[in-house]
């Protein structure tokens, strides 16, 4: 071996030793846990330092110098249970792996004077007194290196710092006695320290080990928690998501219903008041329509805006979809509030709206259901706020309604009509009469509309006004409109060439292909002549799918039908959708005529009309014409046909076979 690489290993040695002796502070999670142990381990330190020292100066007491065993083991008793009190004050208080380091090593440093302080005051003693006195001083050395030892292993440096210092010259001084039992208890004493000192690193490595592999779960809890967190946000935004309304920002269907039976049972669980409403945008169809989805969102998104920015306390806004929005209010929901905040949605919905081409207007239609008034289910409450939603658009549009005795009737009613149908069999129950359509100068008819009609064997005779809604609602509409459409066809058969029939088509029908081509079918089936067919639409039909509605209007007018637009003023379609629609016919809405000749505005309105039909080259038809007063302001005005008690009662098929129109008598109401 060469001198280099001897002095190279000494070097190495050297260094490791060194670093033996210094306080590791690579690793700031190892340095807190060292402090945390350590700070537990040198009040005990300093407790058996204490005692040994007593009781070695309680033993030579007489026989050692008072200065020796009095003065300076007092002294140092002082001093260690002044460093206990600063260590166990220390164990409460939070540090910095930096301060920690910085207190380890003041007290890696300490050790030194103070075991090189223990071991001369020892050594001092040693020669004084008997045999039995000198062995307590060796008792006491070799009870202090093991004390030091197992007291300091969280504190490497320390802990072999103060057994050198104190084996060393306690082996020497052992050996210089020239008593063969002292240099035998030097010598177990260094044979017993040896692997006292590798059990010493071999534990301090476990706890090394033991620490980083604490800190690298301590890591990976944190990051399950940081994860679990971060799963636990997003699952959160999920649900807020899956709660909000992306378009207007308000609390969605799902959430409404969600909130509405927590407040119905908070409501009666404490005996507040509930109030559930439901709005419905009034034109808004034709906004669509006209501009286009991208500006009936906008319409939307700022109707949302103003309902979000109502400031009614314990009230919430939701949107349920379309142009349908819904609102809970607890608390005090007396009518006389629910009233006045039913005008006031209205009045916000009616200002107009900037879409940005130009300036639109909508108004709002809202019912409102109260509990206890009304309701025992969260669901209850909402159906019948929708049933006072369906009354306001029937006859208050643009404002509210409160469910009340009269509608709670009424849905009774139209509950039982429901029932009656689903049990009932149409194919036999339903039936047609027909009543006629006339020439405005001379009465004479040219045509029939038909009309339907329900005898029910479990409910008795039902008006069309109560079972149409309810078939439109539970989705047999269409299936009554092909059965009375067959019917009507075999009968319009039997009638002379130049007489037309008149047929009602719902929304239903015209909101699919498939429905559409259903009724085209029926016609080519029966081998009647379409040019002799004149189906009528309301604007509501047209309205509730435009574009859908106009593809199915074009195909019946393809077929070579004629398409009359029935009630037309009382909905909200507007000239530019007349204008184009495929039409043949507009029938005038019979709240116009009613005393035309007393009330100049249905005079205006019907004027206009006429002036409209005749601008597009179609036919007039004027309904509900009940005095002879109004026929004549109608021919006045130029209708070209009328409709209605004053010309005829609607008929039974057996009736229209067996007159000529010509003939057909006039029935007048008086």
């Amino acid at each position: 071996m060469t001198d280099d690489t001897m002095m190279g290993r000494m070097r190495r040695i050297l260094v490791s030793a060194i670093r033996l002796l210094k306080v590791p502070n690579d690793n700031p999670e190892l340095t807190l846990a060292q402090f945390g142990a350590f700070s537990k381990q040198v009040p005990l330190l300093y407790f058996i330092l204490g005692t040994n020292m007593l009781s070695l100066a309680w033993t030579h007491q007489g026989t050692a110098p008072a200065a020796l065993v009095t003065y300076v083991p007092a002294f140092l008793v002082l001093v260690f249970f002044a460093r206990s009190l600063i260590w166990l004050k220390s164990r409460k208080v939070s540090r910095t792996a930096e301060q920690a380091y910085r207190q380890l090593r003041a007290t890696n440093i300490l050790s030194f004077p103070i075991a090189v302080v223990c071991t001369l005051w020892a050594l001092s003693v040693l020669p004084y007194g008997d045999a039995y006195q000198r062995a307590h001083v060796a008792f006491f050395m070799a009870i202090t290196v093991i004390g030091c030892i197992f007291s300091l292993m969280h504190l490497r440096s320390a802990a072999m710092m103060v057994t050198v210092t104190v084996t060393i010259p306690f082996f020497v001084a052992m050996c210089l006695t020239g008593e063969p039992t002292f240099i035998a208890t030097g010598i177990n004493v260094i044979l017993v320290t040896i692997p006292m000192i590798m059990i010493l690193l071999d534990q301090y490595r476990d706890f090394r080990t033991l620490n980083e592999s604490r800190h690298v779960l301590l890591q990976q809890q944190k990051a399950l928690q940081d994860q679990n967190k971060a799963m636990q946000a997003l699952s959160d935004e999920n649900l807020r998501l899956a709660n909000l309304d992306t378009l207007t920002q308000l609390a969605n269907r799902r959430s409404f219903f969600q909130m509405l039976e927590r407040a119905f049972a908070r409501a009666r669980q404490s005996g507040e008041r509930l109030a559930v409403g439901v709005i419905d945008l009034d034109g808004f169809k034709p906004v669509n329509d006209m501009y286009g989805h991208a500006a009936g969102d906008k319409v939307l998104a700022e109707i949302g805006l103003r309902l979000g920015g109502i400031t009614e306390s314990r009230l919430t806004v939701y949107r349920l979809g379309g142009d349908e929005f819904a609102l809970l209010l607890e608390g005090d929901a007396s009518e006389a509030r629910v009233t006045a905040l039913g005008q006031t949605i209205c009045d916000l919905i009616a200002n107009r709206i900037n879409i940005g081409s130009g300036l639109v207007q909508v108004t709002a239609s809202v019912g409102f259901a109260i509990y206890p008034d009304v309701g025992g289910s969260g669901q209850e409450i909402y159906e019948r706020a929708d049933y006072a939603l369906y009354t306001a658009k029937r006859r208050h549009r643009a404002g509210s309604v409160i469910f009340n005795a009269v509608q709670a009737d009424e849905l009774t009613r139209q509950k039982i009509v429901e029932d009656a149908m689903i049990a009932a069999d149409l194919e036999r129950e339903l039936y047609l009469v027909y009543q006629p359509i006339s020439h405005a100068s001379d009465l004479r008819c040219t045509g029939y509309e038909a009309l339907a009609r329900w005898q029910s064997p479990r409910i008795g005779s039902v008006s069309p006004a109560e079972f149409i809604p309810v078939a439109e609602h539970n989705g047999r509409i269409t299936m009554m409109t092909r059965i009375l459409l067959e019917r009507a066809l075999a009968v319009a058969a039997k009638w002379p060439k130049d007489v037309y029939l008149s047929f009602n088509l719902s929304p239903h029908d015209l909101s699919s292909p498939d429905n559409c081509l259903k009724i085209v079918t029926i016609v080519l089936r029966s081998g009647f002549n379409p040019a002799r067919i004149n189906f009528e639409v309301t604007e509501t039909a047209i309205m509730h799918d435009f574009e859908q509605a106009s593809a199915s209007i074009q195909l019946l007018r393809e077929l070579g039908a004629g398409i009359a637009l029935d009630d037309f003023g009382t909905g909200f379609s507007s000239l530019n959708h007349v204008h184009k629609l495929p039409l043949t016919k507009i029938k005038i809405d019979g709240s116009f005529v009613r005393n035309i000749h007393q009330r100049k505005t249905s005079y205006k309105i019907v004027k206009s009309v006429l002036a409209l039909s005749a601008d597009m080259e179609l036919d007039a038809i004027a309904e509900g014409v009940e005095t002879l007063e109004e026929l004549q302001v109608l021919r006045t005005l130029g209708v070209g046909s009328v409709q209605g008690y004053y010309v005829s009662k609607p008929i039974t098929a057996e009736e229209t076979f067996a007159q000529t129109p010509v003939e057909m008598p006039l029935v007048r109401i008086s």
